[in-house]
């Protein structure tokens, strides 16, 4: 956020205007004041990333952070007031987000340790395991790793090779890695810091009968370090990542085991247990409903890691709207160089994302609601937390890949300045670039959101027979030929053409949007489940064969609908708006949005007839009016982002580009005024 000595001669529209303190808190949403607090402590330098710091200092650097995070802050908001705690889930993620302006391994090394392993021994264990073990991972007195992932299994928990195969002799579980593939992975805390982990094993008992039982992925509280020197304890051996593309303040390793005993009352037991003769029980008897309970008990994994993508977008946007605000290139109609973010590209390139980025915004303020009224336990029930785990599902992908197309372009934008580490946006690139495959691969996430729209669209058409999906593949066969029909789209041509005012008119129109993208996300929805329907009849082989030759379009249709979800987000934010100018702008801005995203996918409109070519003409040419309108308020809607100088840390967004242009500017002036100026050679000859 520049000062107002700092910014350019702002263009004024007469009819709107950004009151950018209000719509500044407007952002900051629910937890604005928590949010305030975490700008606050990343503002010290000692919260700050050193750029090109050694990777051994920068894991010191951070793990004293955390130290220092535990000892002045409420960094422990999410845990039970009993313990110190506050019972503040979504408060508690609101803070967390934020430490990405300081340092993005800050960010994650806090969620390493409090949002995966300390969170894991409170949502996976019992009243024993809080008072036992629960307090020392709070307060950092045992950093911890979350050993999940292995080499051979990221996205595929389920089939990890870890075991843990109970011994009724002893009461201990052997925790084994039979194989290479099974070395748990990626894993931070596990390198040189962590003294215990939270290993996720499969669980096997022997039955009455003597046969040996798998009962699945469960999760284990493991010791695997002395306190005291930081040797590995017998049985635990590991390796280092060593330096990364990214985030090297935390230190990643690799974990396996040797035959390691593990007490039985150190199985995290919460959803399964093993009594001290081997019987195994759990409150959830269907083994995969038991499994994705467990991993949705951590879903604020991904929570967080959408905010923290949509916090670093804004730090990049803030960045390079700033700089393109003062920066100037090439000559005018007077002969002054012209303001970057004047050039026509320029705003096509920048402006589109900062849109995209308010629909971040509002739509993670919606998720964060969501995960604060199931983990309160105000609304804790199986339908809510699978609506949740699916939103965080569709979000996380969306805005970390969302996150690193911005980086990107604000990185362009700026030239070769954007490719210097004191600006921040290489940096901030290459720290966000493993957001979009840890918590979840992004692509595996988009496939289970779309399991679930199929789902819901079963459940609503109540598609129980053959003859159901015959009618069904037969409706959308004609809504396809309808839309097609070349009579239909010549006449909407011709409305188009007759009426380009109109047709503008009906773009802007909110009603418009929805139905463009929602007709988008149930059409492909419609088609993918026709396309899918022979699956149940089919041997599972060929079921799974017809699966993965959908597998694209299944990934798209959950695209598709988390655009949607976030143009909604930002719709519902519309309304809570009360000053006039600020909406006015705010609906240009969605409007930016919505019809960005339907140029995008301009090609399924038109290859489905949902538009003509003359009506997709009009889409791009409103673009482009919308940005003309929306450009005199750039720097007001990324100043709203709230980030001062002390979080941007970049010298192109200090305010010292604008002295630089007004010295070179003056410069020129005075030398045409003097006559000193030389002539230009054109003119000579002339």
């Amino acid at each position: 956020m520049t000062t107002t000595a700092e910014r350019p001669p702002r263009l004024r529209t007469a009819d709107a205007r950004v009151d950018v303190p209000t719509l500044e808190q407007h952002l900051l949403g629910r937890y604005a004041d928590l949010r305030r607090s975490a700008r606050a402590i990343v503002a010290d330098p000692a919260f700050q990333k050193i750029e090109g710091q050694p990777y051994a200092e920068h894991r010191e650097r951070v793990l004293t952070q955390l130290r220092r995070l535990v000892a002045e802050t409420d960094v422990l908001r999410a845990f039970p007031t009993a313990l110190g705690g506050s019972d503040d889930h979504g408060g508690s993620l609101a803070r967390f987000e934020e430490l990405v302006a300081g340092d993005p391994s800050l960010q994650i090394k806090a969620g390493v340790q409090w949002g995966l392993f300390a969170s894991a021994i409170l949502h996976l264990g019992t009243a024993d395991h809080h008072e036992r073990l629960l307090r020392d991972a709070m307060f950092l007195q045992v950093p911890g790793a979350f050993a999940m992932t292995e080499t051979g299994h990221g996205s595929d928990v389920a089939s990890i090779g870890t075991t843990a195969e109970y011994d009724a002799a002893t009461q201990e579980f052997v925790l084994h890695t039979p194989f290479r593939g099974a070395w748990k992975d990626y894993l931070g805390n596990a390198a040189t810091h962590g003294t215990a982990a939270v290993v996720f094993a499969q669980l096997i008992t022997a039955a009455p009968g003597g046969e040996r039982v798998n009962h699945g992925v469960h999760a284990f509280y493991v010791p695997i370090r002395d306190a005291v020197t930081g040797e590995f304890l017998p049985g635990v051996g590991g390796e280092d990542d060593g330096f990364k593309g990214g985030l090297n303040g935390i230190d990643n390793g690799r974990l396996w085991f040797d035959h390691v005993r593990v007490p039985r009352r150190d199985l995290l037991n919460r959803y399964g247990d093993v009594a001290a003769d081997g019987t195994y029980s759990s409150p959830i008897e269907n083994p995969g409903r038991r499994f994705f309970t467990m991993l949705g008990t951590l879903v604020q994994g991904r929570v967080s890691l959408d905010g923290a993508a949509a916090n670093a977008s804004k730090l990049a946007l803030a960045i390079a709207v700033t700089y393109a605000n003062q920066r100037r290139q090439f000559a005018g109609a007077d002969d002054d160089e012209v303001v970057l973010l004047d050039h026509g590209e320029h705003q096509r390139r920048l402006l589109p994302l900062v849109a995209e980025a308010y629909a971040s915004t509002y739509a993670h303020e919606e998720l964060l609601a969501a995960f604060d009224d199931v983990f309160s336990g105000r609304a804790d029930t199986p339908a809510t937390r699978a609506d949740l785990e699916t939103l965080a599902a569709t979000l996380k992908p969306t805005s970390t890949w969302a996150a690193m197309r911005t980086i990107q372009t604000c990185r362009e934008a700026c030239g070769g300045a954007g490719f210097l580490a004191e600006n921040r946006l290489v940096g901030l690139h290459q720290d966000l670039d493993v957001y979009v495959t840890f918590e979840g691969d992004n692509t595996v996430l988009y496939q289970l959101v779309a399991k679930r729209l199929l789902g819901d669209y079963a459940k609503g058409l109540k598609l129980h027979s053959a003859g159901d999906m015959a009618r069904l593949v037969a409706e959308r066969a004609a809504d396809a030929a309808l839309h097609r029909t070349p009579l239909v789209r010549a006449a909407q041509t011709i409305a188009d053409v007759g009426d380009a005012r109109r047709s503008v008119g009906q773009l802007r129109d909110e009603s418009t949007q929805r139905q463009l993208l929602t007709d988008r996300v149930e059409t492909m929805v419609a088609e993918a489940a026709a396309a899918l329907a022979p699956a149940r009849s089919l041997p599972p082989a060929a079921a799974a064969a017809l699966f993965e030759a959908h597998q694209h379009e299944l990934i798209e249709a959950a695209r598709a609908h988390a655009e949607r979800v976030q143009w909604e987000a930002f719709t519902r934010a519309l309304t809570t708006v009360d000053d006039p100018g600020t909406r006015r702008v705010l609906t240009r801005l969605r409007d930016l949005f919505g019809l960005t995203l339907v140029e995008r996918h301009l090609a399924w409109y038109l290859i489905h007839g949902r538009l003509s070519a003359g009506r997709a003409r009009t889409v791009s040419s409103y673009i482009d009016r919308l940005l003309v309108r929306l450009r005199p308020h750039a720097q007001d809607l990324v100043d709203a982002f709230g980030y001062g100088p002390e979080h941007l840390r970049a010298a192109i967004a200090s305010g010292a580009e604008q002295v630089r242009q007004d010295e070179a500017r003056a410069w020129n002036r005075a030398q045409r005024a003097s006559g000193e100026a030389a002539v230009p050679e054109r003119h000579v000859r002339g």
